[in-house]
């Protein structure tokens, strides 16, 4: 069993970060925050899938002023993602966003950090501090040390700043599109805070580079306890960065919500068009909200036998197949059948 790192609980909306709760899985929309209708959309498809935070970049005043026709109809709690203009963080407070994403160092004077602060304090908004290592610090940039330890020293300084005020409703996220570097920036600051963290590799790609990336990154750091709430960044859309990081936590047994899929690879003995099978089964029960585990296996000889802690699984022979559930065989089917059985026996069953 994984020992997560502990650190300050806090609430974004009705989602608990940090502390005992588990860990919760956010993506960001690729809309038009001022289209309001088609950010709603997005919002709702990424909640179907089991999104749990959505972020929304706030690019200027009108899409500001769009926030609060967005809350008001939103199924699910917003962060605000803000750089530069501390009147767009206020105005987005006062429209009912749950949370900002911003760095305080970017936002001018300090008198203007005060007034942001002293808003979300007041209405218990919580701030995540988003260190980028494509955008640290000038005075950052020209030392000469390793990039985490500049990513480190920025949300340090960051946090600081809020500290200085009396805030503590405080995340953090320290991202780099190298792996290796995003890794050791939250390792390194991990026991430097006490605040929740939010994992992500940024700019890690298209589908598959990303999921890679994304994968061997979070899960380096949730493997060791590391991490509040994630986002996989994927050049895709936002609904899939959902899905993949639901995977992630379930391969790691630190979530079982949804389906967890798994299939052997193919080889000399498979009967079946295997691969073809097993992505019918995955889009078949994808929105399935039920944590249990279904196998497709390619051997009718070796598959339950092999899947035996499956919940549910299909395995493949010479034109039919065999449905079992806890390793044992309970149907045999013609080929084209086998989905359709499979989903009859998950739908009567109880687990």
């Amino acid at each position: 069993m994984i020992k997560r790192r502990k650190s300050k609980q806090l609430n974004i909306g009705n989602v608990k970060i940090g502390g005992d709760a588990l860990i919760s899985v956010q993506s960001m929309c690729n809309t038009d925050t001022r289209d309001v209708s088609a950010t709603l959309y997005q919002i709702n498809e990424m909640a179907e899938r089991g999104c749990e935070l959505v972020r929304l970049a706030v690019l200027n005043k009108d899409a500001a002023a769009a926030i609060k026709d967005i809350v008001k109809n939103s199924p699910l709690p917003l962060i605000a993602d803000i750089h530069f203009d501390y009147r767009l963080a206020i105005e987005c407070i006062n429209n009912g966003i749950d949370a900002l994403r911003l760095n305080p160092g970017n936002i001018g004077k300090r008198e203007n950090v005060e007034k942001v602060v002293a808003l979300a304090k007041q209405q218990n908004i919580p701030i995540r501090i988003g260190v980028n290592a494509g955008s640290l610090e000038k005075d950052l940039q020209d030392k000469d040390i390793p990039l985490s330890e500049k990513m480190v020293l920025s949300a340090l300084g960051h946090i600081k700043i809020l500290e200085d005020l009396d805030f503590d409703l405080i995340k953090v996220s320290l991202k780099s599109s190298d792996v290796l570097t995003t890794i050791e920036a939250y390792r390194s600051i991990a026991d430097k805070i006490p605040y929740p963290l939010h994992l992500g590799v940024t700019e890690a790609g298209t589908m598959r580079g990303g999921l890679i990336k994304s994968s061997v990154g979070l899960g380096t750091l949730l493997a060791e306890g590391i991490g509040d709430t994630i986002r996989v960044s994927l050049t895709e859309n936002p609904v899939e960065e959902v899905t993949a990081g639901f995977d992630i936590l379930k391969s790691l047994n630190l979530r079982e919500k949804g389906v967890n899929f798994v299939s052997c690879p193919t080889c000399g003995r498979t009967q079946i068009d295997l691969i073809k099978l097993a992505k019918q089964v995955e889009e078949k029960f994808k929105n399935l909200n039920k944590p249990i585990t279904i196998a497709t296996m390619g051997c009718a000889v070796n598959g339950p036998g092999e899947a035996k802690h499956a919940d549910f699984g299909i395995a493949g022979g010479i034109g039919e197949g065999y449905v079992f559930k806890k390793g044992e065989i309970v149907a045999r089917v013609p080929e084209d059948k086998l989905i359709e059985k499979l989903e009859e026996v998950i739908l009567k069953s109880s687990v």
